[in-house]
C-alpha cells in the first residue's frame, strides 16, 4: 500500500508530507502565529510567545513525524499529538487576548484557522484508519 491522500472522496499519491492539505494548513496557522508573536511584549519573550511558538511548530512537526513512520497507527498517534497541540494554541490564544497582547477580532479569526486545520487532522486520521482497517501495509516513501 503506497501513502496517499484523500480530498473530497479521491484518493491519490501522496510523494512528500508537504503535500498533504493538513500540513499546508498547519504550516500557514503557524506562519501567522510566528507574526503575532513578534508583537508580544519583551517580557512574553520567553514565556507566552516561546510556548505558542513551539505548539505552532509541534503541529506541523507531528504530522511530518507521523507520515514518516512505517504503520498506519504510529502516523495516527502523531497526527492525535498534533491534534492536542492545536487545541493548546486555542488556549494560548485566550490568554494572549485576557493579557491584551491580541485584540479579540484576531483571535477569533486564528481560532477559525485553529478548528480549520483540527477538522482536516480528523480528517487525515479517518482516512488512515480506513487504510490501515483495509489491511493495507504501509510501505516507506521512497528516496527519490
Amino acid at each position: 500500500m503506497e501513502n496517499r491522500k484523500e480530498e473530497r472522496g479521491a484518493s491519490t499519491k501522496v510523494g512528500d508530507f508537504t503535500e498533504l492539505r493538513t500540513w499546508q494548513a498547519a504550516r500557514k496557522l503557524r506562519q501567522e502565529l510566528y507574526r503575532l508573536t513578534q508583537s508580544f511584549p519583551a517580557e512574553e519573550r520567553f514565556g507566552l510567545a516561546a510556548q505558542i511558538r513551539r505548539a505552532a511548530v509541534s503541529v506541523t512537526a507531528n504530522v511530518a513525524e507521523g507520515y514518516g513512520r512505517f504503520s498506519y497507527q504510529e502516523n495516527i498517534q502523531f497526527c492525535r499529538q498534533s491534534r492536542a497541540s492545536v487545541y493548546e494554541l486555542r488556549d494560548h490564544l485566550t490568554t494572549a487576548v485576557d493579557a491584551g497582547y491580541v485584540p479579540g477580532q484576531t483571535c477569533r479569526e486564528l481560532e477559525q484557522r485553529a478548528l480549520e486545520v483540527i477538522r482536516l487532522l480528523n480528517g487525515y486520521i479517518r482516512a488512515t484508519k480506513k487504510l490501515k482497517e483495509a489491511g493495507g501495509i504501509r510501505k516507506k516513501p521512497e528516496a527519490k
